[in-house]
């Protein structure tokens, strides 16, 4: 598989990598089986897939010992990449970004991740109560501890200032900034699909004028550009998309046209290629840095996402993407 390296160390992932989330967290609990989800981070390995993305919160915490089981047996295989700064209550969740915490819970995650080093050490979320300064301060004295060997942040989320335009992750870039005169940032870790592209605006650019690594959370909008999900098809309760603004029958019907084109591209490129392949192939296409993070949870889903890194789109597959309808939401 393709290889692409995250921040000026040059670190080596494959081209896509694993989103481990929908394992244990935030999509229906009724399908999230420990076994089946061992056997796709191994398929992923196999594959080529060797980004692992986690968190603490995720379970919170069964995530990391999933992944942990796999890293005992396969830790050369793997660039593991997790989390910290925020903690799940039983209605709530809260940012924790003082120095003590993250120290603790780095410490924690080594152990759930059965591992004496973690590849990609992300800020989750800033503590608006301590200055990010002193969080990212701690996250680099993991790095000089041995512990950790890059730092990264996730961008804040925009879902509710969409129309904001380019402004959207402005608060994100000032973070940057920011604790860049502490530490280097390695990776920024942002929502970034054919229906939410908005990074591609003033996010991206940033990463790439610094030699930022760019992960693409979501890639696949939480699942709608596969083509598989049915408008008014419904969701569990405890499933994100339940509540979430495009996957009211409404605007996953008035949605469609998306996937139409990512249909329509995939069938030129051969029997067997699929509307998901494209949609990832459309993300890996945005630059030489940029890793999707596709959430996958069984075997077939993840080495059929692995297949987009042998996908080359051609000028006009990009041409026609680039002309489909903006997704709409909700907030519309």
């Amino acid at each position: 598989m393709e290889r692409r390296t995250i921040g000026a160390g040059a670190l080596s992932v494959g081209a896509v990598g694993l989103g481990c989330m929908p394992m244990s967290w935030a999509y229906s609990t009724s399908r999230q089986r420990g076994e089946e989800s061992v056997r796709a981070v191994h398929s992923a390995l196999d594959t080529g897939s060797t980004l692992l993305d986690t968190a603490d919160m995720y379970g919170p915490f069964t995530n990391e010992l999933l992944l942990g089981r796999v890293l005992k047996e396969r830790r050369a295989d793997a660039f593991v990449s997790t989390k910290v700064g925020l903690l799940v209550g039983e209605q709530h969740i809260v940012a924790n970004g003082r120095p003590g915490y993250v120290k603790r819970a780095c410490d924690a995650s080594l152990r759930r991740l059965q591992t004496d080093v973690i590849d990609l050490y992300q800020l989750h979320r800033a503590d608006p109560e301590v200055p990010v300064e002193e969080t990212w301060g701690a996250m680099a004295e993991l790095v000089q501890a041995g512990k950790v060997r890059a730092l990264g942040l996730c961008a804040v989320g925009v879902r509710g200032s969409r129309r904001s335009g380019a402004r959207l992750y402005d608060a994100t870039i000032r973070q940057l900034q920011r604790v860049q005169q502490v530490f280097p940032v390695s990776a920024v870790q942002a929502e970034l699909s054919l229906w939410s592209p908005e990074a591609l605006r003033t996010l991206l650019p940033w990463c790439v004028a610094r030699g930022v690594g760019f992960l693409a959370a979501m890639p696949l909008g939480n699942g709608f550009l596969t083509g598989r999900l049915t408008p008014g098809q419904g969701f569990e309760p405890d499933d994100m998309r339940a509540r979430h603004p495009r996957f009211t029958a409404e605007m996953m019907a008035a949605n469609q046209p998306i996937v139409a084109g990512l249909r329509r591209v995939a069938s030129r490129h051969g029997e067997g290629v699929t509307p998901a392949q494209v949609a990832l192939a459309w993300v890996l296409a945005q630059g030489p840095h940029v890793v999707p993070v596709p959430g996958a949870k069984q075997e077939r889903w993840v080495v059929e996402n692995a297949g987009a890194a042998g996908l080359r789109l051609t000028e006009g597959d990009l041409a026609e993407l680039a002309g489909v309808p903006q997704a709409r939401g909700s907030w519309d």
